[in-house]
Parts: structure tokens; sequence; C-alpha cells
């Protein structure tokens, strides 16, 4: 009786000793080592949805270590396990001769021993095992039954606060890379705003506030530059998600080796250079909203794996076997014509109507002259106030009128980019935009460089030299001739900086 007593505080102390489970095997272990025939200790947890054990943690002469070895069970093995009152919490058998453990010890390779096992049950149903093992025939006894049935609810309890544990410390790191990335993206958007709603833009913020509410995809249309991502951003704000996730990706600013990456995740391993586990664009915005912008761009193998997401709501890390499931809103957003595109061949048209459920096109800047002049103020107080001005330059009613006869073929960015250009060179006095949009006044600029006041910006050399190339590239990125090619830089990164100069792709990059 004594040793009964003794046993089960003994083991109780050691199994419930540690939250990693590994450590508390381990000492487990070598108390165990004077008291019955064992060779190593094992924990295994029992998936009910999939019907698979995995091996969780196991101690033998080296130490205990963490396991992720995760076995399928045939259908009558899985009734057996999961019928908690039809059989017995704990036997004793040799391995070869018991169907549970000749299943595992097949699948890991396992050579034929003595065994026993306790099957861990918590509020009536079965969560895992908890093994002895000798590696001989015949080894234990009843005596040695009894007391192992002794530690049945302090394993049982062992092995769902390790798994707690675990989860939490999971949950704790994904805390503290979403608190990272998204208080980024937050510094990215900070005092965006949509000017025009209430005028040129007045249109599309009634489709706006139709879907906002809803959970349907919207595919947002139009030039580069016009604010697409600033219609998406009131898309969701203006959502039941709002208070969700809003996470964001250019697909044409991605190389198409990272592509599946970047939306999808990856497992360790999964590819060199893949040290860590990592989330993708897709799993970070669960519960919110994803917006893919240039969604044209996207590879035809990755637009397969982003119907399946549409459509079945789940997807797996790239090198990964576990489908996860994840509950977002898709937002994309193109410059192109999918249409067209789908006719060559180049997107798929299960994914376009997926995608197209509630279009809106957002009208280029030429086509809404009327926002120009809240659009320039909108743009004055944000670069003064970033620039730290202590006096915000005024605008003439002559350089609005500059202003608003121009074609503004790079759009609302365009914009942006010359009012800044303006503030820098204004010294604090009224802004003059003469010299910067007239027709020919790049080429007047490279032919008069003595002209201290018209000298260029690296950022204009660099828009006027891609455009040279596209033009003689005749539009095209990609690919044998494309500008890409000519001027040796990644397809990807050559349209991240022609977004950010306000240059148009296509047949509009060579007007």
């Amino acid at each position: 009786m004594l040793i009964r007593d003794e046993f089960f505080q003994e083991i109780s102390v050691r199994i419930c000793g540690s939250l990693e489970i590994e450590k508390a095997l381990w000492s487990c272990l070598q108390y165990l080592q004077g008291v019955i025939p064992i060779d190593e200790l094992q924990m295994d947890t029992y998936d009910h949805q999939t019907g698979s054990m995995r091996m969780v943690a196991i101690a033998d002469a080296s130490g205990g270590r963490l396991e992720s070895y995760t076995v399928p069970l045939p259908p009558y093995l899985r009734k057996e396990i999961e019928n908690v009152a039809r059989y017995p919490k704990v036997r004793r058998a040799n391995s070869s001769e018991d169907r549970f453990s000749r299943c595992i010890d097949r699948s890991l390779s396992f050579n034929d021993s003595s065994v026993l096992v306790n099957r861990l049950i918590v509020e009536g149903e079965y969560v895992g095992s908890f093994i002895a093992r000798v590696f001989k025939t015949n080894a234990y006894t009843d005596e040695h039954l009894k007391l192992w049935e002794l530690v049945n609810e302090p394993a049982a309890i062992a092995l769902i606060n390790s798994q707690r544990h675990r989860e939490i410390l999971v949950l704790k790191d994904m805390l503290v890379d979403d608190k990272s990335y998204l208080e980024k993206e937050l510094r990215k958007n900070y005092g965006e705003k949509v000017v025009g709603a209430e005028q040129g833009l007045r249109g599309v913020m009634e489709k706006v506030q139709m879907v906002a509410a809803m959970n349907s995809p919207v595919l947002l249309a139009g030039e580069t530059g016009t604010g697409k991502e600033v219609i998406a951003n009131a898309i969701h704000d203006r959502s039941n998600r709002c208070n969700g996730p809003f996470i964001k990706m250019n697909c044409g600013a991605i190389p198409d080796s990272l592509i599946d990456s970047e939306l999808f995740g990856h497992e360790k391993g999964a590819f060199t250079g893949a040290t860590d586990k990592k989330r993708g664009r897709f799993e970070r915005a669960n519960g919110g909203t994803i917006f893919l912008d240039e969604i044209s761009e996207l590879p035809l193998q990755a637009q397969v794996r982003f119907l399946r997401v549409l459509q079945e709501k789940e997807f797996e890390r790239v090198g990964g076997t576990t489908s996860i499931k994840v509950d977002v809103r898709v937002l994309s957003a193109t410059s192109k014509n999918l249409e067209h595109l789908i006719a060559k061949g180049q997107f798929r048209e299960d994914l376009f109507f997926r995608l197209n459920v509630f279009p809106i096109t957002i009208p280029p800047l030429r086509e809404r002259k009327v926002d120009i002049s809240a659009l320039v103020d909108h743009f004055i107080q944000n670069k003064s106030r970033e620039m730290g001005l202590q006096r915000t330059p005024s605008l003439d009613t002559e350089e609005l009128e500059r202003l608003t006869s121009y074609s503004w073929p790079g759009n609302v960015r365009e914009l942006a980019n010359i009012v800044e250009r303006a503030i820098i060179l204004s010294r604090g006095r009224n802004l003059i935009f003469h010299g910067m949009i007239e027709t020919g006044a790049t080429h007047q600029h490279l032919a008069n460089p003595t002209n201290r006041e018209q000298f260029l910006s690296l950022e204009e050399l660099e828009a006027d030299y891609i455009r040279r190339v596209l033009k003689s590239a005749r539009g095209k990125i990609n690919g044998p001739g494309g500008a890409a090619e000519l001027l040796k830089i990644n397809p990807g990164t050559l349209r991240a900086k022609m977004d950010k100069l306000g240059i148009a792709y296509g047949r509009k990059a060579v007007m």
C-alpha cells in the first residue's frame, strides 16, 4: 500500500511539475527506472476530426524531447479508442499483439516491445495516451498494470495543460507579429481620406455605401494612380469588419517565386531560406479584409490557389499539409481589362467571375477636375505637416487654373508628386507649377542644364528614362524585349517603381 501511495505522489508531482511536457516526461522516466522495467515514456494526443494520433513528446536514455509524428488510424481503431465506456482505460500487452500498438509501431518503425498503455479521458472524451515501453516481450506484470492505473488522471491533466500552454505561446507570438505588422500599415495610411466624396467621386461613394456592409467581393477598376487603395480603405472602414485587420498586397510588386509564400505563408524548411514558419496575408487577414492591388499580375498557379480560398475558405501553407480555415473578405483592384487578359489566357475566367461580384470603376482625374482644388489643398496640408514647415504655402488662382487645364495621365498620384515638388521648391512662398506640367517641359529642362532653377530631380530623370524604355519596348514589361529585361531589373521591382512615379501601364505608357 505504501508503494502505491508513494508511486502516485511521485509521478503526480513529476508529470505536473512542468508545462513543458518533454521535461515532465524526462523527470518521470528517471523515477520509473527504479520502479518498473522501462526504456522510454511516450505521450500522444488524438485528433477527433482527422482520426489520427500525434506523438507529442518522448523521453528515453538521451533525455526528453518534443516530437510531431502523426499516424492516421483505420476506422475500426478510431471507433475502438473513441468508445470510452466500452474499453478499459489501462492495458498491458506485447506491442505485436495489441492492434493499436501494432499500428503505431509499424508507422514509427518500432521493434517489438512490452507496453503499458494509459488511455487519457477528460470530461468523457478520449484525448490521448500515456505509454511506458520496454524493448523486450512479456516484461509487465499485473502489479505493474495496477501501478500504471494510478497515473491516469495526473497524466491527462498534464497533457491538457501542456497543450494549452503551447497554444498560448503560439497566440502570443502571433499577436506580437500582428501588432508589428499592423502598426506599419497604420503608419503608411495615416491621414488618408476620400477627397472628392461629395463631388467627382459621389457615384463611387454611393456604391461604397451600398456594398460596405456586405461580405461580397468587390473589384475596383481604374487607371493607375486614381486612388483605388483609398476606396478599398473606405469600404473596410464602413464594413462590419472595420475592427478586424485590413491587409494589403500589390500583386505586381512581388516576384512570382515568392507570391505563394506571401499570400498563403510557408512552413519551416519549405524551401531554401525558409528558416522559420511564416503566416501569409490571408492568415493575417482572418476576421477582416484583404486588398489585392493589380490582381491582373497574379501568376496563374497562384490564381488556382486563390480560387480555392474564395470557394472553400481554406488553404495550406507552402510545404504544409494541414488545411487552414479563414474568414476573409476580398477586395481586389486592377488597372487592366481583365476580360482581354482572359481572352489571351493570362487570367482565369472562373476567378474573374468570383471577384467581379460588385464592380466599382473609379474615374481618372481628367474626368473629375472639380476635385483638383480640394486634392491640392489636402496634399499641401499633409506634406507641409510631414516636412515640419512653419508656414503652409498658398496657391494662386492662376496656378490652380494651370493645374485644372492639364490632362493628368498619372492621375491623383501624379498630382500628389507635383504638389510635393512645388512645396520643396517654394521655400515658403506661393506654389508655382510653371515648367512642371506643360507639354515638352521635360525636354526643355534637359536642353538647358545651365539654368539651375530648371534642373530635374532624380525621380523626374528616372521617370523620364523609364518612359523612354517603355516606349522602346512598346509598353511591354515582362519577357524577352520587355522593359524589365532592357533595364536589367525584376518586373515586380519595375512595376513598383512605376507606381511610385505615377507611370501608367501598357499602351498608356507609350502614348
